[in-house]
């Protein structure tokens, strides 16, 4: 079960001994709630994102198969560069930047589907990567810059891309 609201307050319920968080919303959550009620949950809070436009990472693949055609690069590698640019690290439970050492080859890591990095460090035997979160779980203002990146590459290769109002349309759809 997921809805949006708020925190309106927490406490301590010194008659039962437990911590006590109350939340509003104004979905009807009742019926979807009943099935819970007085049972063991895994709960997580946290701040609610709007969630991106599915069209947002369709229109972000059709710009990627666009320019790797004009660049006469593999989809996957056109993806890699663009997600690179102008995507967001993926960031360790501790908040630093994750970086991946392998023996593999900067070509075949560029090929890559499943891990989306860039070389930052080259030693004799190894290469470091600085790895990248996948496109699908950005969120709308994460996808937005990525959008707008890979538009503006476009444009500068000569590739047709969606009109300004079109563009401002999915944006519209993006804000958080």
């Amino acid at each position: 079960m997921e809805f949006k609201g708020e925190i309106v307050s927490m406490y301590p319920d010194y008659a039962s001994g437990k911590n006590m968080i109350v939340f509003s919303s104004n979905n009807n959550i009742f019926e979807a709630a009943e099935p819970f009620l007085k049972k063991d949950l895994r709960v997580t809070v946290k701040q609610w994102r709007e969630k991106r436009s599915l069209d947002a990472n369709a229109y972000f693949h059709v710009l990627v198969g666009k320019i790797a055609d004009k660049l006469t690069l593999s989809k996957a590698k056109a993806k890699n560069v663009l997600i690179c640019k102008y995507g967001q690290p993926q960031l360790l439970p501790d908040g630093n930047i994750m970086v991946y050492k392998t023996n593999a080859p900067e070509e075949f890591m560029w090929e890559q589907e499943s891990i989306h990095c860039i070389p930052v460090k080259y030693e004799e035997t190894a290469t470091f990567y600085k790895v990248y979160r996948g496109s699908h779980t950005y969120d709308t203002a994460e996808m937005s810059v990525l959008i707008d990146g890979t538009v503006e590459d476009a444009k500068d290769l000569g590739i047709e891309t969606a009109t300004p109002d079109e563009i401002e349309r999915m944006k519209q759809q993006w804000k958080v």
